[in-house]
């Protein structure tokens, strides 16, 4: 795929983005509430929409489809893993509505607070008996002192996702969603998520089925912008953006 000429409405779809929730207020389109938190959009977003339209003929069509709206974090590390383990092979929907109920369990949202929780109460909300032994067990991890949230910054992709799985419950998946949703890293592929595979079948092959190696082969001209990458091919087959 040779570069090409950005299109105007991607370099306004690029510009819209970078400006953040604020274009909501122009469009009228606010997202339902706890879906997508009022927080930072990345400031290299522009650079990327440009990038992976020059050299993408799929996102250089998709980009433009989504011009009030960019990958944004809730810039609270414990939420951001939380919600990741909540949304654990279920669907999106399902996954909001159970993390809706749970957090009304939480009016102060702290490990503390959720190790105070009984489990029938995490049960009500929707969360298996897994789920509830893999908060617990992440709560554990930061009310302890173990996660340093405050080294993530200065830590590459990989170290965070080695200190990430050490936990109870977290795989590669949650720990990829934990470098887009929270860190905001700009290069990562989940070749785990089934979303991104499945939009890629969608985009690229006609629906047909695709593997890790296709997947792989698809991204490699998103570098070193997988992560906005991903985040337009799930947006094309569900439009409202989840926050983790």
């Amino acid at each position: 795929m040779g570069a090409r000429r950005v299109p105007k409405a991607v370099a306004a779809a690029a510009a819209a983005a970078a400006v953040g929730p604020a274009a909501e207020a122009v469009t009228g389109k606010v997202p339902p509430p706890g879906l997508v938190a009022a927080c930072r959009i990345p400031p290299y977003w522009a650079d990327a929409c440009t990038h992976l339209s020059e050299r993408d003929r799929v996102l250089c069509k998709l980009i433009p489809q989504f011009p009030h709206a960019g990958l944004q974090s809730h810039g609270d590390p414990f939420i951001t893993l939380v919600r990741s383990v909540i949304g654990q092979q279920i669907s999106v929907k399902a996954a909001q509505a159970v993390w809706q109920r749970f957090e009304k369990l939480l009016p102060q949202f702290e490990p503390a607070a959720l190790l105070r929780l009984r489990v029938d109460e995490m049960r009500a909300a929707g969360l298996s008996a897994r789920k509830v032994e893999y908060l617990v067990d992440l709560a554990l991890h930061f009310d302890s002192g173990q996660m340093r949230p405050d080294d993530w910054q200065q830590m590459d992709d990989e170290a965070i996702v080695k200190q990430l799985v050490a936990i109870r419950g977290i795989g590669r998946w949650t720990a990829d969603m934990f470098l887009i949703f929270h860190l905001l890293r700009p290069n990562v592929l989940p070749l785990d998520d089934v979303g991104l595979i499945r939009g890629i079948s969608q985009r690229y092959f006609s629906g047909e089925p695709v593997s890790r190696s296709d997947a792989r082969e698809v991204a490699a001209p998103w570098g070193p912008y997988c992560s906005v990458a991903t985040w337009y091919i799930w947006r094309s087959l569900d439009p409202l953006p989840v926050a983790y």
